[in-house]
């Protein structure tokens, strides 16, 4: 099994220090503490034998939740403290991104770490920044109900997705899409190019035509890993959305976290990908699940833990962009029916208890959070090999002293048994 550890993450402060502090997200002080917490604990990671260090990207959070800026950026420093950890955004949110800008800056730090990326794409949900940074292609948060504003995200995210890909595996790009052309004006061509017998005669064949017309595009860098940096995509609930990870060779880091709903998914991907191209993998490989860890001397220690950590967070921020549909169970379905119409969990169903049922919130003595992953590991007693998995850690919210005992325990008694 190889791991990974996703921060958001944060500006570190109670709620009275956020209030008294508000924006606490532009507080230089706190932000500077917040940077030097995520290279302690990116060091600790390397040491431990963590394989992936993830982050979100996330914009203009002022309350200093989820302070994703520029991840790139980030793992950069990150990546010159550290040895052999690799880095992955989950993810850069395409709607908002240029493709060519993205899959260049994308290959550049694979140059930099010589292949230490995993490049993570995501759709965006937020609207409060998505809305802004995506208006190029008119985009806004996607609400994942199958409405034309979510169906106009996605089409833009496969268009950009396909984009990158080809930068990254055809020496020489031209595109004709419904948002992005390359070149541009795309028929016309680039005309004002001085320089063009000297392209012509250094650079790649085809991108001047016989006019000295620009015709076609050289992305540079290629990325250090052949063909490109393998690819996560976060966080997966629906069939639909692990089938496209299925065909498309992508790592989905599935959220749905009830065993016999994981276990379907599980199939599904094995399934759709043995179709595409991939015959013979294991149940679970090329599969993430994400989960979040709180261990402590008692049970009731860690439930403590969880409760005022990952569940407050899940409670107050996350539930309004309807993560808690990831813990239903087959019973929901008849109080909350998902047909004809979509009905979500209401605030009354958000319960602490339902995170533990639902085997997403795995805490517990150390010796009972095992028992859970050794569960998971086999996908349940199907025989299964779950290749990746993945611990959303509260840095940020839970005290910087907690951290660092909570990494001791999960490299103790999960790296030391369940690594591969």
């Amino acid at each position: 099994m190889k791991f990974l550890i996703l921060a958001l993450p944060t500006v570190p402060g109670t709620l009275e220090e956020r209030e008294r502090l508000r924006p606490i997200g532009r507080n230089t002080e706190r932000y500077q503490q917040m940077l030097e917490e995520l290279r302690k604990l990116v060091t600790i990671a390397d040491e431990i034998g963590i394989d992936v260090f993830a982050t979100t990207e996330h914009h203009f959070h002022s309350e200093g939740y989820e302070c994703s800026v520029a991840p790139l950026l980030l793992y950069t420093d990150l990546a010159a403290r550290t040895k052999r950890i690799k880095f992955a955004p989950l993810g850069l949110v395409l709607p908002s991104w240029d493709p060519i800008r993205c899959a260049e800056e994308l290959a550049v730090f694979d140059q930099l770490t010589k292949g230490r990326l995993y490049a993570g794409f995501a759709r965006g949900y937020q609207d409060r920044w998505v809305n802004v940074l995506g208006q190029q292609y008119h985009v806004t948060g996607a609400p994942m109900d199958g409405s034309y504003i979510d169906n106009h995200n996605r089409k833009v995210y496969e268009e950009v997705f396909e984009i990158i890909l080809r930068a990254w595996t055809q020496e020489t790009l031209e595109y004709d899409g419904t948002y992005y052309k390359v070149p541009f004006p795309y028929e016309e061509g680039i005309r004002r190019w001085p320089p063009a017998e000297w392209t012509r005669k250094y650079g790649a064949p085809g991108e001047i035509d016989e006019e000295g017309v620009i015709r076609r595009i050289c992305v540079v860098p290629k990325p250090y890993q052949e063909p490109h940096p393998p690819l996560f995509q976060p966080f997966s609930v629906s069939e639909a959305t692990i089938r496209f990870t299925a065909r498309m060779g992508i790592v989905p880091w599935i959220l749905v976290s009830y065993p016999p709903d994981f276990t379907n998914l599980c199939r599904v991907y094995q399934s759709v990908a043995a179709e595409h191209g991939r015959p013979g993998l294991k149940l679970g490989e090329s599969v993430g699940a994400f989960r979040t860890f709180h261990f402590g001397e008692t049970e009731e220690e860690a439930v403590r833990l969880l409760e005022q950590t990952n569940y407050f967070g899940f409670k107050v921020y996350f539930s309004g962009f309807g993560f808690w549909e990831a813990f239903r169970f087959p019973e929901d379905d008849e109080k909350y029916p998902r047909t004809p119409t979509y009905t979500p969990l209401p605030p009354e169903e958000w319960t602490l208890e339902r995170m533990r049922k639902a085997k997403y919130a795995l805490c517990g003595t150390p010796d009972q959070v095992k028992r859970e992953v050794e569960a998971l590991a086999t996908i349940y007693g199907n025989d299964g090999e779950l290749e990746w998995l993945g611990w959303y850690i509260d840095q940020g919210i839970m005290p910087w002293d907690e951290v660092e005992r909570q990494l001791e325990y999960f490299a103790k008694h999960i790296v030391e048994n369940f690594k591969g």
